[in-house]
């Protein structure tokens, strides 16, 4: 019971409301029945005789009146809004009888009828039975045919009204079915897609991940063994060397490892991963903002960013105070890395914009669509990015 009266009150759905998907061929043809009930109705109202004189401006407003419910009833139905949807066909049925008191009882049918149709292809079924069995009702009884007759009539208007609408559910049903199978397919690629991305990482790990750590390990080994030989200008050089290669080794797998983890979705908040390299080079964090996830490409240019802003603060402002500032805006993310003191080295490779790194984080940048800017500010320097999150 619960069912049928949950049935019987439902709105068909928009896909069934909508023109969506109607044949260009169906348009035109419904528009000659619209056209031809239109001018049988004014016809009939001239051809009764029942207006005269002022009266003759009369059908012709009420033609101006349904066909403006008409439009209106489109869209308060396409809506959802059963008060006024009913209202619209309340104007069909004061035409009607409007028409039916002057005597023009053509012009009265005309409107009843597109009513009682309408009613039944696009509001919920109790109401549209309901509103459909009242208008074509009162002109079937008013004809005086006979109940069997009156009782053919409102059926066979009522059978169309509902033929119409289960054409519209099952043009609506295609689309809803069409609109299944496409997010069926995307969801299909994207699992194809991450499947291969998790096969990469996997492929990735075992080569390069595990060659880095095998040199860090021998470059550890080397540290230590070296750090025995007794000092000198030789032995120094090359655990300088060493330290180096170690520290370069260590960050590239830090990079590997994160390269794998944006291939397995797996990266962790924006915010949490400038930390540590901003803790690692004494570089003071600031977070504005909400925080929210962001796209995989945004956050790789933040990271990378912050990376090489942190890395030429290290290498052209050594000693110097570095501030680290992530600022979420509404439509923007905003990074800012700054020093508070630098050399003329660095101010001449601000200056130039030569530096490989620059170019590098500002093509990155545009490629999103967003923008970089470095170069000296006050006593220190400054790389800002701008983009699209």
């Amino acid at each position: 019971m619960n069912v049928l009266s949950s049935r019987g009150t439902a709105w068909p759905t928009r896909e069934s409301l909508s023109r969506m998907g109607v044949p260009r061929t169906r348009a035109v043809l419904d528009g000659f029945v619209l056209a031809g009930l239109a001018t049988w109705a004014l016809a009939g109202s001239y051809s009764s005789g029942a207006f005269s004189g002022l009266e003759t401006v009369l059908p012709a407003v009420g033609l101006l009146l349904c066909a403006g419910a008409f439009v209106a009833f489109h869209e308060t139905t396409l809506r959802h809004r059963l008060l006024p949807s009913l209202g619209m066909l309340l104007v069909f049925a004061g035409v009607g009888w409007g028409a039916y008191a002057e005597g023009a009882e053509v012009a009265a049918a005309v409107p009843w009828i597109t009513a009682a149709i309408l009613a039944m292809e696009r509001l919920p079924l109790a109401y549209g039975l309901a509103t459909g069995v009242l208008m074509v009702g009162s002109f079937a009884v008013m004809q005086q045919g006979g109940p069997l007759g009156s009782g053919i009539t409102v059926a066979a208007i009522l059978f169309g009204g509902y033929s119409l609408r289960l054409d519209g559910q099952a043009r609506g049903a295609g689309f809803r079915l069409l609109a299944q199978e496409r997010a069926a397919r995307e969801a299909e690629a994207t699992s194809a897609a991450l499947g291969e991305r998790a096969r990469i990482a996997r492929e990735i790990h075992d080569v390069l991940a595990h060659s880095l750590s095998a040199q860090l390990v021998h470059l550890e080994a080397a540290r230590i063994q070296i750090e025995r030989e007794p000092e000198g200008p030789f032995r120094d050089r090359i655990l300088e060397r060493v330290v180096a290669a170690r520290g370069m080794a260590r960050e590239g797998l830090a990079e590997t490892r994160q390269a794998l983890s944006a291939l397995r979705g797996e990266m962790v908040p924006v915010e949490d991963f400038l930390r540590e390299p901003a803790v690692a080079d004494g570089a003071a964090t600031e977070v504005r903002g909400a925080p929210r996830l962001l796209t995989a490409e945004a956050s790789q240019a933040v990271r990378r960013v912050a990376q090489e802003a942190l890395t030429n603060a290290r290498k052209h402002a050594p000693g110097a105070t570095v501030r680290v500032l992530l600022a979420y805006e509404t439509d923007h993310v905003m990074l800012e890395v700054r020093d508070s003191g630098t050399t003329a080295k660095t101010g001449e490779l601000g200056a130039s914009g030569s530096g490989y790194g620059l170019l590098g984080m500002r093509e990155r940048a545009e490629l999103l669509g967003g923008s970089l800017e470095a170069g000296p500010e006050g006593e220190g320097f400054v790389v800002r990015l701008r983009v699209p999150a």
